[in-house]
């Protein structure tokens, strides 16, 4: 796992998920600064996934490599999915979707490093 990557990931996340809760408190839907920052968290996320799928073809295998695939693919994923939930929401709660999604893919980004730190392996 790439230490730089995970950080920043983290830290667009966090940006992502207070641009979202703002836009909740003002009751606004979410616009371009939060579909950007989206963007960004996707392209580091597959960043991410491109980093731990040579590390995999190398021969470098966490101890649970089913449930890092998992969590690797959830966490690509989950930005996407979100993204779209807030689109589609019509009221002022796009910005708390989206927020949500940011939030659980900080857990699942610092829940791959355990899994590929975990001894055993």
């Amino acid at each position: 796992m790439n230490t730089a990557l995970v950080w920043s990931a983290t830290t667009v996340a966090v940006l992502v998920a207070l641009a979202g809760l703002a836009s909740t408190v003002a009751s606004r839907r979410i616009g371009l600064v939060h579909l950007a920052g989206a963007a960004v968290l996707e392209v580091l996320l597959v960043a991410q996934a491109v980093v731990a799928a040579v590390a995999l073809a190398g021969g470098q295998r966490p101890p649970e490599t089913a449930t890092f695939v998992g969590y690797l693919a959830g966490a690509v994923l989950l930005p996407v999915a979100g993204v779209l939930w807030s689109r589609t929401e019509p009221s002022r709660w796009a910005g708390t979707v989206l927020a949500v999604a940011s939030l659980v893919t900080v857990v699942m980004v610092w829940r791959l490093v355990q899994l590929w730190e975990a001894p055993g392996g």
